[in-house]
């Protein structure tokens, strides 16, 4: 297979360029070996890294779903499938229409036959309740919720249907991560099992991390999941931002608010922890073509709060619903 070898410290750029110039081959497997990563690509090019030829393990097919339903379900009920799932540990959560319900435990069975490393497959529900939690109705497999999972060098732990947790946002996690770049005092609010927490702790130059849930169940996995990670520059605290927050008497340099649809009703609450020069990273649900709503929330709690601001960047992090997405406001407190 055709390689370039890359130095382990220059290996993410590398690879981001490679994507970005149609250059990597996904049909194989990444090698790491002696300080180097070997990238496989599908042709030479110019590079002022060696390109050359190494045994590289090809990956397999991924199951296709749709095709392994095609003598078992109509040609309608096959137009209803949606073969996108959430993926959390070894537990798939499926999103089953209302048409494909009476057929939800055979398609279900078809997802594990499909993928050997889901042990569980349950079905989605609505996300509802101050906890933003979602009934999960079982449907093929291990008679489980709880669910163990692994992203961006931390092992998480947690009920699915008793917390609230995205893998959709690892790469969200990652990307504030590489932000910090110096010791830092960051606070994340709604912090959940902890995640955010985690991974910031974990991977970056934080100096200390702090996050606050409401959930008791969350919350209670927080603190194992801290453990796992023998993380001790981490604190995580169970109560309501607004009560927490104000008691804990510290500033932040950082401040995550990861709740995109009441996240605004607790930026006065993060503007009075925020250190002058803070980053705060604000996230909203709107309309591809309507941030400015979400920009606008952020400068009427800022002018109520006599601070001024200056908004850095708008990131999508994910659609919600049709035409609605999930966007990171980041702004720093002047």
């Amino acid at each position: 297979m055709l390689c370039i070898k890359v130095p382990v410290k220059q290996a993410e750029k590398v690879k981001k360029d490679l994507m970005n110039k149609g250059l990597f081959d996904k049909e194989h497997y990444i090698k790491k070996d002696q300080g180097f990563v070997y990238f496989p690509v599908k042709k030479k090019f110019k590079t002022k890294h060696p390109i050359l030829h190494k045994i590289l393990k090809k990956k397999k097919p991924r199951p296709d779903l749709k095709a392994s339903l095609t003598k078992k379900l109509s040609k309608k009920g096959l137009e209803f499938l949606r073969t996108s799932m959430d993926v959390i540990g070894n537990i798939a959560i499926l999103e089953i229409p209302e048409e494909l319900e009476k057929k939800e435990k055979l398609i279900a069975q078809e997802v594990l036959k499909a993928n050997k490393n889901i042990k569980t497959v349950l079905k989605k529900g609505k996300h509802g309740g101050t906890f933003r939690t979602q009934e999960l109705k079982h449907l093929a497999g291990e008679k489980t919720k709880e669910a163990e999972c692994k992203e961006n060098n931390v092992t998480l732990k947690l009920d699915v249907e008793k917390v609230y947790f995205s893998p959709r946002l690892s790469n969200d996690r990652k990307r504030i991560g590489k932000l910090i770049k110096k010791p830092e005092e960051v606070l994340v609010m709604f912090s959940g099992a902890s995640p955010y927490v985690c991974v910031i702790a974990k991977n970056t130059k934080a100096k200390y991390v702090t996050g606050v849930e409401i959930n008791p169940e969350a919350h209670n996995y927080a603190l194992q999941n801290v453990i796992t990670n023998k993380l001790n520059n981490t604190s995580v605290f169970l109560g309501d931002v607004k009560n927490i927050v104000p008691k804990l008497n510290k500033k932040f340099d950082r401040i995550l608010m990861p709740l995109p649809k009441t996240a605004s009703e607790y930026l006065d609450v993060a503007l009075k922890a925020a250190k002058k020069g803070a980053v705060i990273h604000f996230y909203d649900f709107q309309n591809e073509d309507e941030t400015e709503k979400s920009v606008e929330k952020i400068k009427k709690a800022c002018k109520k709060a006599k601070k001024k601001c200056r908004i850095l960047k708008i990131v999508k992090c994910g659609q919600h619903a049709p035409r609605e997405f999930r966007f990171c406001v980041e702004f720093k407190v002047l």
